[in-house]
């Protein structure tokens, strides 16, 4: 059934991907970005744009206007970073603009929500791969904040009938990923290699991160707006890629012999980390169609054209 859904940050790094994946899919999409991280440049041309912050309260207007029938909210502040440094921003960003939005969602009828969530709700893995009963910890404000919204959905199911997905992402990178802020470690290690120069590589390289391509994401994101009501899904690829790994597959995608420059483990970081992806592989139908090496590829070509 083709559906109007609403994409907010539609022209970020992830947001679009899902735009191109609704429209491939037959849905009309509709897209709700201020433009702060997102880019015109990732936008099919004729996708309706909303140019609006989600901690605007007049995000309602646009949502009177356009009347969709589901939304995929990918807006967020994403840097653990700044929700360290400035978590009352996080949180006015994360929680407040949400509830905004889940506000909207009730006030005019939409059907469901989904919602992009993070692993950073586990925090220290306890065992692995870490599946969605695992203990949640999350160690920044950022992972609260995303922990506080799975919460909020749950309430305004039981008060509201508001149905909802939360996709809680590993480690995404694809196309699209900027290599500056809290750019995605593929994103940077390409621009660094690019720029030859040596990446910096913290430890000594062989932690571990369930690394799934941005497509796969997206794809995701499309399968829950009819499979999932109501419950909890790891995004990942269930398999644990070594940072060495990694750089590796990047050195021979570009064709570059520089090797890594190794520095001291960075404070707080977590070792080891891969998800379980059952439930969502179960339960969505969705499975990641993309290896490491294949996404890979795909990537360095996105960025050797030009990309960012």
């Amino acid at each position: 059934m083709d559906m109007r859904v609403l994409v907010t940050g539609g022209a970020g790094f992830i947001g679009s991907h899902i735009v191109e994946n609704l429209l491939e899919a037959g849905h009309e999409a509709l897209v709700v970005d201020n433009f702060s991280t997102g880019r015109r440049e990732n936008l099919i041309t004729g996708v309706p744009v909303y140019e609006m912050d989600i901690i605007n309260p007049e995000i309602t207007e646009v949502f009177r206007r356009v009347q969709p029938e589901a939304v995929i909210h990918q807006a967020a502040q994403v840097a653990v970073p700044v929700s360290l440094k400035d978590p009352v921003l996080d949180a006015q960003v994360n929680i407040i603009g949400t509830l905004n939005l889940l506000e909207a969602c009730r006030t005019h009828g939409v059907a469901k929500v989904i919602f992009a969530s993070s692993a950073a709700v586990y925090g220290n893995p306890a065992y692995l791969p870490v599946d969605e009963q695992h203990p949640v910890g999350p160690l920044s404000g950022y992972g609260v904040s995303k922990h506080a919204v799975e919460k909020y959905l749950e309430v305004y199911r039981e008060l509201y009938g508001l149905k909802w997905t939360a996709l809680r992402y590993a480690n995404v990178y694809g196309p699209r990923q900027d290599a500056l802020g809290e750019g995605g470690v593929v994103a940077i290690f390409i621009n660094k290699l690019l720029q030859n120069q040596c990446p910096v590589i913290f430890g000594d390289g062989e932690q571990t991160r369930d690394f799934v391509y941005v497509k796969d994401v997206a794809a995701a994101n499309v399968r829950a707006l009819t499979f999932g009501d109501n419950r909890l899904f790891n995004i990942s690829t269930g398999k644990a890629s070594t940072v060495n790994e990694l750089l590796l597959l990047l050195q021979q995608a570009i064709g570059s012999s520089l090797l890594g420059e190794y520095g001291p483990p960075r404070s707080g970081d977590i070792l080891h980390s891969y998800l379980d992806q059952q439930r969502a592989a179960v339960e969505l139908d969705w499975v990641p169609r993309y290896a490491l090496d294949q996404g890979i590829k795909e990537t360095v070509e996105f960025y050797l054209k030009g990309g960012l």
